[in-house]
């Protein structure tokens, strides 16, 4: 196939090539090596593709030489027929029964790791804590302890006033 039939082919990849995939967002939520790997090769073999089909197909056919070859009739019904070749346009209908499913899953993820930073920053909070309190336990004494920990105080008092002594 090439002349005008193989250049509507042609423009038509192109085009899905440039607006269709957009390979630098995808290749942002690519985490491990082996996925960026696989996905070198997938784009270079995608745009291998493109550049055999741009160099391929960008020569018209020439009609004469086979007219001159095989005979003008089945040349002519040849040429017909290719010429009336018509490139339907791509309609997408799976997109729009997934992308709202997508959305949503996206929007959870988010919500997710609102609270996943929330829980993030409780937790390097405590450790901050749990260090400084590391490094004065060894001169720290009971009433600077209970003063952080009025809580345990009370349940200390409650123990001894009521002769519990944890045995």
């Amino acid at each position: 196939m090439s002349g005008n039939g193989a250049k509507k082919v042609v423009d038509a990849a192109v085009k899905a090539g440039r607006t269709i995939i957009d390979w630098d967002g995808m290749a942002k939520l690519l985490v491990t090596d082996e996925a960026r790997k696989e996905f070198a090769a997938l784009r270079r073999a995608f745009d291998d593709v493109n550049h055999q089909l741009q160099t391929k197909f960008s020569q018209p056919i020439d009609w004469e030489y086979y007219r001159k070859g095989i005979g003008s009739k089945v040349v002519d019904m040849y040429k017909e027929a290719f010429e009336s070749i018509e490139i339907p346009k791509y309609v997408d209908t799976v997109t729009p029964q997934y992308k709202p499913k997508f959305d949503a899953v996206i929007a959870e993820l988010k919500e997710a790791e609102k609270e996943h930073q929330k829980e993030s920053e409780r937790i390097e909070k405590e450790l901050a804590e749990m260090e400084e309190m590391r490094k004065k336990i060894s001169t720290m004494t009971a009433d600077d302890y209970f003063e952080k920990y009025p809580e345990l105080r009370k349940k200390f008092d409650d123990e001894i006033r009521n002769d519990n002594w944890g045995y």
